[in-house]
C-alpha cells in the first residue's frame, strides 16, 4: 500500500488543495536477478572477476535484495570449473578466470535448490585507434566533441558497446552492417566537458544476441509514461532456469574483451 499525494490548483481559486489516495499494487515473487559481464582488459594482468546476484523487489522499495548463499561456477568448454565464492552478501569473486577467445563457457547458479544456466563465447575487440577533438558541436557550435575511431575487422557481424565515462557513464551499442572492414568511430558530446578534463573510452566487443537484448533495453528506456505504466515487454536475457522455467531470471551471462583509452580535452 503506498500513499501518494496529489496536489491540485483549483481552476479560478486563489487556494490549493492536497487529497491523499490510496493505490494497491500487486506484487509478484521476487525473481533473481544476474549481473554476470565477464570483462578481460587488453594488456592488463589477470584481475578479479565479478558476478552480482539479487532480487528483484516492490517498485518504491529504496534497498535490492541480495542473493545470498548461491552456488555459482563457470565452466569451460573443456569440463575445467572456475568457483566463485561470496565475499560480501550477494557478491562472488573468482581471482583467476582468465576466457579464452572463441571458447564457449556456461555459467551455473544454483540458488534456492533452482539451477540457472547460461553460455556465451568470449568475444575479441579491436583497439582504438585515436580521438579526434572538434570545439564547434552542438547546436551553438560551442560545445566539445569527441570520435572515438577503431578499424572494424573484414569479417562481418562485429558487434560493440561503448562506454564513455565523464562525470557519469554513457553507453552505446554498434554493429558493423554498414562499417564492415573500415574504419569508423564513436561518437561523444557533452555541453559541459572543458580543456583539461579526463574522458576514459572504452570498447567491448559483445555478441549478436547481447547486441539485440541492449537495443531492446534502449528502446524502452525512451518510453515515457508515469511510475505505473506497463513497460511493453518483459526484457528476458540468456539466463534460464533449467529446474522451472517460468521462474525465468533477469540479468545476462557475457564475456568480452575490453580495450581502453584515456583522452585529455584539449
Amino acid at each position: 500500500m503506498r500513499r501518494i499525494v496529489i496536489f491540485c490548483i483549483a481552476l479560478f481559486s486563489l487556494y490549493g488543495c492536497e487529497e491523499v489516495v490510496d493505490v494497491d499494487l500487486e506484487q509478484s515473487d521476487p525473481r533473481l536477478v544476474i549481473e554476470a559481464s565477464i570483462l578481460t582488459v587488453k594488456d592488463i594482468p589477470t584481475s578479479p572477476q565479478y558476478i552480482r546476484l539479487s532480487l528483484t523487489t516492490a517498485y518504491f522499495d529504496d534497498e535490492i535484495p541480495a542473493a545470498t548463499g548461491a552456488n555459482v561456477v563457470i565452466e569451460e568448454e573443456n569440463s575445467i570449473l572456475y568457483s566463485f565464492e561470496e565475499i560480501d552478501p550477494g557478491i562472488y569473486v573468482n581471482d583467476n578466470f582468465i576466457p579464452e577467445t572463441g571458447k564457449s563457457y556456461t555459467l551455473q547458479v544454483v540458488y534456492e535448490d533452482e539451477v540457472y544456466r547460461a553460455t556465451e563465447t568470449f568475444i575479441p575487440v579491436v583497439d582504438i585507434d585515436f580521438v579526434e577533438q572538434d570545439n564547434t558541436g552542438g547546436f551553438g557550435g560551442e560545445d566539445i566533441e569527441l570520435k572515438a575511431f577503431y578499424t572494424d575487422p573484414p569479417e562481418p557481424g562485429n558487434y560493440y558497446l561503448f562506454r564513455f565515462m565523464h562525470e557519469e557513464i554513457s553507453l552505446q551499442i554498434y554493429d558493423d552492417e554498414f562499417t564492415n572492414g573500415n574504419q569508423t568511430f564513436a561518437f561523444f558530446s557533452n555541453e559541459d566537458l572543458s580543456p583539461g578534463d579526463i574522458v576514459n573510452f572504452e570498447i567491448q566487443g559483445i555478441s549478436r544476441r547481447f547486441y539485440e537484448y541492449m537495443f531492446i533495453l534502449r528502446s524502452q528506456a525512451g518510453v515515457g509514461g508515469g511510475p505505473f505504466e506497463t513497460q511493453p515487454t518483459t526484457v528476458r536475457g540468456n539466463v534460464v532456469n533449467t529446474t522451472n522455467p517460468e521462474n525465468f531470471p533477469f540479468g545476462y551471462f557475457r564475456l568480452s574483451e575490453t580495450a581502453r583509452l584515456r583522452y585529455t580535452v584539449e
